[in-house]
């Protein structure tokens, strides 16, 4: 994992719009910039509002992950297992292999808002491109 641009949730500005990603594993940088170009296009956003991506702890060793925060200048926050979960009741999606793998309907959406923050909201539900899903989530403070 590059040390260098991981975070953990708490450690996140109050406003912020945040990628969520979730995937396969051993995904690569490009399919990780793929899906959150999607998910922008999708909800009408620009990269560079973006603030971070965010992603379950199950996914803190995924290169591809790691490597798309360092090419957009992003941190990527490390959700844990418990605030993924708290997440999960707001989550729009639910995805049997995200339940399987992670314990949570839909791992981006868990993820983005759990890093967003309490009041965050989803943009919409999550986009799917290939190996990644990527959710936008907007802080309940902007």
């Amino acid at each position: 994992m590059a040390a260098g641009n991981a975070r953990h949730a708490m450690d996140m500005d109050p406003a912020m719009i945040v990628a969520g990603i979730g995937s396969r594993k051993g995904v690569a940088r490009q399919d990780v910039l793929r899906a959150i170009e999607s998910a922008l296009e999708k909800q009408g956003l620009a990269t560079a509002a973006l603030s971070a991506l965010a992603t379950a702890a199950l996914k803190k060793d995924e290169e591809g992950i790691m490597a798309a925060g360092l090419a957009l200048g992003l941190p990527v926050v490390i959700v844990g297992e418990d605030a993924l979960r708290a997440a999960a009741a707001r989550t729009m999606t639910r995805s049997g292999p995200s339940w399987q793998a992670a314990a949570s309907p839909s791992v981006s959406e868990a993820a983005a808002l759990a890093a967003a923050g309490e009041a965050a909201v989803l943009a919409g539900p999550r986009v799917v491109a290939g190996p990644v899903t990527c959710a936008i989530a907007i802080s309940g403070d902007r």
